[in-house]
């Protein structure tokens, strides 16, 4: 089988690693050409190139059995959001209408709920984007919904905040003191290591219904006071405390990809972001313990 991977980063250089690990043929896109080149290593054919820029597809192969697409946005404004989520995708599509492929897998983005009363969301709760860029990824959603509609065999994997070698973000915050007790700690953190979002892809790949919406998040979401209570007796440092009312505008949810695991049968690696962190983190002993 040949795949293209579309935005062959972080997170899809891993899938791909897999991919060419079991015998597959991977191209692996990327925008800029010296980070193109740099995929060779990993057995992986490299193509330079702009997906937002419809002229490309002249450079696609046109022998793909599969299309991965992972390409993210350069920045925050709206606009490098719509390029990423909107026109690339458009692209991509484009030459899925011109050669049967098995499969199409878009990796979206749980930031399609912007929920802030710490409900549950899953697989078929609706989406409630929050602000502009949420709304362009569940319109990228939605072109991948109407594209399954048209007999491309898309899936939809939205991706909690990925973490993992490289990518310990949760651990900078903390060290730099932008993890804080106080008020509104008790927000939930949705995260997914790279192993398990990489497997949740492949099985989505290989296993996934056209048509279909799957997540690949932690199996036990936590509050933002469990973790800083987990990081800060890990890390050995007294955690920051605020007591200034908090920022009401970021999203307050609880995700779950429980349907996801049973369909595939997957038992993720690393259920909870605090079992997922404490392989990169020391082991050390403390006379006393943060209470969260």
């Amino acid at each position: 089988m040949h795949v293209l991977i579309a935005g062959c980063g972080w997170l899809g250089s891993a899938v791909a690693k897999r991919l060419v690990e079991r015998g597959e043929r991977v191209t692996g896109v990327r925008s800029e050409p010296g980070r193109a080149e740099a995929l060779r290593a990993l057995g992986v054919e490299p193509l330079a190139l702009d997906l937002a820029d419809p002229a490309s597809i002249s450079r696609i192969p046109l022998d793909v059995d599969a299309i991965i697409a992972m390409q993210s946005a350069q920045g925050e404004a709206e606009t490098f959001y719509r390029r990423a989520y909107i026109e690339a995708n458009n692209t991509l599509l484009e030459v899925a209408r011109r050669q049967p492929l098995r499969a199409f897998i878009y990796t979206g983005s749980t930031g399609v709920f912007g929920q802030r009363d710490g409900s549950d969301v899953d697989e078929h709760t609706p989406p409630a984007p929050a602000n502009p860029n949420g709304q362009v990824l569940l319109e990228a959603e939605q072109l991948i919904l109407n594209a399954a509609k048209e007999g491309i065999p898309a899936r939809i994997v939205r991706l909690s905040g990925l973490y993992g070698p490289g990518r310990n973000w949760v651990v900078e915050r903390m060290r730099r003191g932008f993890m804080t007790l106080g008020p509104g700690d008790d927000v939930w953190m949705n995260s997914c290591h790279q192993d398990d979002a990489a497997l949740t892809i492949l099985a989505s790949l290989d296993q996934g219904r056209d048509g279909a919406i799957y997540h690949a998040t932690d199996a036990v979401p936590m509050r933002r006071r469990e973790v800083i209570a987990f990081l800060a007796n890990r890390l050995g440092i007294a955690p920051s405390r605020v007591d200034a009312k908090p920022d009401s505008s970021g999203p307050n949810r609880r995700i779950w990809g429980d349907r996801t695991r049973t369909e595939f049968g997957l038992q993720p690696r690393w259920p909870s972001l605090c079992e997922g962190l404490a392989l990169a983190l020391p082991v050390r002993e403390f006379s006393q313990k943060v209470q969260p």
